[in-house]
């Protein structure tokens, strides 16, 4: 039996595999609005065979987008915008739904990476004066952020819980709060992002408490059967930055506050990073999470092949894999994964009739005939 392909339980939440779609940036958003691109580009990964598809990193304030096309939820014009992506999906798909909600702090106003993804001054057209835990550029010569203060520090918080109640009444699944990839929440846990000198920054207590005060919002204000994860880079990949001791300590806290699942990336945070990239290369980290929690962990990081993917299940080394770029590469790799580890998909009837004949079992169902 494969276990790539066993059940598993995020908190309330059932999923039928172990297998999740990373959320991957689309900057095809206009005024943080969802467009066509959205309704083709997640119903297409819809029909994946995943147990769980993660909505890109949503912004839950205007300035909080990493560049001017990125998804939002800071309005309710932005969930109605949302909704028939979300019902044309539950229509079609059994999938359950998550989204990524997030703030780029620092790295926010940027170009589209097609475009060379550079800082965008805040006097262009197309960007904005960013915050952060301190007034320390993300590189030299970028933007230099305005260092938040308490009503800042209360404004995003406040954004966190109202895109979380959108999210909430939305009937999405669950809420992966990003914690990662340099972006504002990961910018106060690290150490060479936070030179604070208040109760927000200093020791590592300190540096936790602002990412660990929107978990508890969030928690506190959406309804029991939402599931609420987290998103980290358990290293900085610089000395001296954030590393997986630290992210240890974070996540027994987070699991001490009912965190019912931890996505397990890395880097991002620094361009001075040094990150010795192959295949499952962040995996480790989130091994070494799951050994001194009993959270649902889930690892990423070039889960490229099926065997892999299963090995790191069956290995105990993560509860489950996300796979992003993979996905965008083959949208139908978990069909795939299945066929190659004798277990079965689910896949919309429209599509039974392509499953080959030496894989009769691979959707669960063969009344479909051909005529």
């Amino acid at each position: 039996m494969s276990k790539l392909f066993s059940p598993i339980k995020l908190g309330p939440l059932e999923l039928p595999n172990r297998i999740a779609i990373a959320p991957m940036c689309q900057y095809s958003a206009e005024g943080g609005l969802p467009t066509d691109w959205h309704m083709i580009h997640l119903g297409h990964l819809a029909l994946s065979g995943a147990a769980i598809l993660i909505l890109e990193a949503t912004s839950v304030t205007e300035e909080g987008r990493i560049t001017y096309a990125d998804l939002g939820l800071w309005s309710d014009e932005h969930a109605a915008a949302l909704e028939p992506v979300i019902n044309a999906i539950r229509r079609h798909s059994p999938i359950k739904i998550a989204v990524q909600l997030a703030h780029a702090g620092r790295k926010a106003s940027s170009e589209v990476p097609w475009k060379g993804g550079a800082n965008i001054p805040a006097d262009h057209p197309n960007g904005w004066q960013t915050v952060a835990p301190s007034a320390l550029p993300h590189a030299d010569g970028e933007t230099v952020p305005v260092a938040l203060d308490a009503a800042g520090l209360q404004r995003i918080k406040d954004g966190f819980v109202a895109a979380a109640r959108r999210a909430d009444a939305l009937g999405l699944d669950a809420i992966e709060i990003h914690g990662a990839h340099g972006y504002l929440l990961h910018q106060f846990l690290s150490p060479l992002s936070n030179q604070r000198t208040d109760e927000y920054g200093g020791s590592l207590e300190n540096r936790m408490r602002f990412p660990i005060e929107v978990y508890q919002a969030i928690r506190a204000e959406v309804s029991p059967e939402m599931v609420v994860g987290m998103r980290i880079s358990a290293s900085d990949w610089v000395e001296g930055g954030w590393d997986i001791e630290q992210s240890v300590v974070f996540a027994k806290e987070l699991e001490k506050l009912g965190c019912q699942f931890i996505h397990v990336s890395s880097g991002g945070l620094s361009p001075l990073q040094k990150i010795p990239v192959g295949p499952g290369y962040q995996i480790e980290f989130a091994a070494r999470i799951k050994q001194v929690t009993s959270m649902p962990t889930i690892g990423v990081g070039l889960i490229t092949e099926a065997k892999q993917a299963e090995t790191i299940i069956q290995t105990g080394q993560a509860d489950m894999v996300a796979l992003a770029r993979t996905m965008l590469y083959d949208p139908r790799w978990p069909w795939h994964a299945a066929a190659e580890l004798g277990a079965s998909v689910a896949a919309p009837p429209q599509y039974w009739r392509s499953q080959p004949h030496e894989f009769k079992n691979l959707f669960g169902d063969t009344r479909l005939g051909q005529r």
